[in-house]
């Protein structure tokens, strides 16, 4: 790891300037869970650090039953799911937090970390950049492409955007607000990711400077939630693919759905066509069976990923069965 300044701002206006006036470039360090590694590794290598941990306007977790959810950027994983509100009211939310199965990882890991980590593909982390460009053609097409996109990687990004909580944020449209160098903004979590089309471009909205103040939930409503992650391993580890599913239903019937799939895209993948097979029908293993199909028929499998197809439609079903009988 090369050396580096390290600051220890007390406001957002105070990490803006510390974020835009570094000579070398400056990251933002929250829980450290993913920056460090990348520092670690060679991958990123900023001149300074800019803490958050003594931000106070930046922690805490609120809820009001007018307004919904407000999650503080610097709020951990831990105090999500110790946090009675997110339990009674978001239930897949605190679904997709157990999923993050590290102690370590949940007491320092926070909930606006998890959205802006980056990839998790072994090309990026190995120094072959974003895109994994070599000598001017693409890696990963021809290459190990086992865990990598099978939804949105028509090119040039092939990685799977890694963020546990984004799926679920997405279904219950969800809005981040964000700081920076030309004051405050918000946007829905959906439009937060982004699939990069070259080099100079990266996979989240943030401007240089800017930061994720806070994530905003609206209030819920008569809905069902869950989420399904299917993974290779009940330890630590990142799913094949995940599915969040927001129920409103009438009776039986189905009135409205959001399904939102995970990790099989470079941004977390709403699927209207999972939405459309659902709606008006009642919930049902054939029904649900029908919509994870309907979600997964526009995937372009790679070379070494086309279990992945199987594993997404799984992961839908099961995320309205189990968002049906209230299992969040």
């Amino acid at each position: 790891m090369e050396a580096f300044e390290y600051a220890r701002p007390t406001t957002n206006e105070e990490v803006v300037k510390l974020l835009t006036g570094a000579k070398g470039g400056a990251q933002v360090l929250a829980g450290g869970t993913d920056i460090l590694s990348l520092m670690k590794d060679g991958v990123a290598r900023p001149a300074r650090l800019v803490s958050l941990q003594h931000v106070k306007e930046l922690r805490g977790i609120t809820f009001h039953p007018g307004t919904g959810l407000r999650l503080g950027a610097t709020a951990t994983f831990e105090e999500l799911l110790e946090n009675p509100d997110v339990r009674k009211h978001y239930p897949a939310l605190a679904q997709a937090a157990e999923g993050v199965s590290s102690p370590q990882v949940r007491n320092t890991g926070t909930v606006a970390g998890d959205l802006c980590q980056r990839p998790r593909c072994w090309y990026y982390r190995a120094g072959f950049g974003l895109l994994a460009i070599y000598n001017g053609k693409p890696l990963v097409p021809d290459g190990d492409n086992r865990y990598h996109a099978i939804l949105g990687n028509s090119g040039p990004a092939y990685f799977v955007s890694p963020s546990s909580l984004a799926p679920i944020l997405v279904a219950l449209n969800a809005k981040v607000k964000l700081h920076g160098p030309q004051g405050a903004r918000e946007l829905p979590v959906q439009d937060f990711f982004l699939t990069p089309k070259n080099d100079q471009e990266i996979e989240h909205a943030l401007q240089p400077g800017e930061i994720v103040t806070e994530i905003l939930v609206p209030a819920p409503g008569d809905v069902k939630m869950a989420v399904y992650e299917v993974r290779q391993k009940e330890a630590l580890d990142w799913p094949l693919a995940a599915a969040a599913v927001v129920l409103n239903l009438e009776g039986d019937t189905v009135k409205k759905v959001r399904v939102v799939l995970g990790h099989v895209a470079p941004v977390p993948w709403p699927s209207p066509e999972a939405e459309e097979a659902l709606t008006g029908k009642s919930v049902s293993e054939d029904a649900a069976w029908e919509a994870g199909k309907a979600a997964l028929s526009k995937a372009t499998p790679l070379s070494k990923n086309v279990y992945k197809v199987q594993l997404a439609r799984v992961a839908v079903k099961r995320a309205i069965l189990r968002a049906a009988k209230g299992e969040a």
